[in-house]
């Protein structure tokens, strides 16, 4: 998915400048038009910030490319799972074009050295998740947790959150955030 492109014509669909969006999401001017021209890869925390200008989610933004399936659908292939990545953390939606979803369940990889962007997350819902393989760190408040392989998390998303893996090897996990529209 080209970013940039995407959130261009989202922006101008909504009819809004770079500047009124850039102003609505707290961000300058100058960062709208860096991810518009893929100068930039923005961490998910930033783009998130930038979404909320629209206002529209992560999930809902990387969506748009969808297939229009409108079934409901039981199974989903690992080459069906939608990548909500920023290019650095792989983020893969389970059941993207499930009708009505009530919650967004995820596969998540954090590469070693890679995080969420400085930015503390928040928004509303809950999270929970299971670490599958590798280490994690999370912050939530002012609290800083260590997950291994078969630990596991649950909290409410509008205490400010960090994830981060500053080990040697990849992190996996699969996680559910509530509501859909992480």
């Amino acid at each position: 998915m080209d970013i940039g492109a995407s959130l261009k014509v989202i922006r101008k669909q909504k009819g809004l400048s770079q500047r009124e969006l850039a102003k609505r999401a707290g961000v300058t001017n100058s960062t709208i038009s860096m991810i518009e021209k893929n100068s930039v890869s923005p961490s998910v925390s930033s783009l998130k910030k930038v979404l909320s200008g629209l206002p529209l989610s992560l999930v809902d933004f990387f969506s748009m490319e969808g297939n229009g399936e409108s079934e409901a659908k039981v199974v989903y292939r690992s080459d069906e799972l939608l990548d909500i990545g920023d290019g650095n953390l792989d983020y893969k939606l389970i059941g993207r074009d499930y009708p009505n979803r009530a919650m967004s369940v995820m596969s998540e990889t954090y590469p070693p050295g890679s995080d969420t962007g400085a930015e503390m997350l928040k928004h509303e819902g809950e999270e929970a998740a299971m670490v599958l393989e590798g280490k994690l760190e999370l912050t939530v408040g002012d609290e800083v947790f260590i997950l291994e392989a078969g630990d596991s998390y649950y909290f409410n998303s509008e205490s400010p959150h960090r994830f981060r893996n500053p080990f040697d090897e990849e992190c996996r996990l699969v996680s559910a955030t509530t509501p859909a529209n992480f």
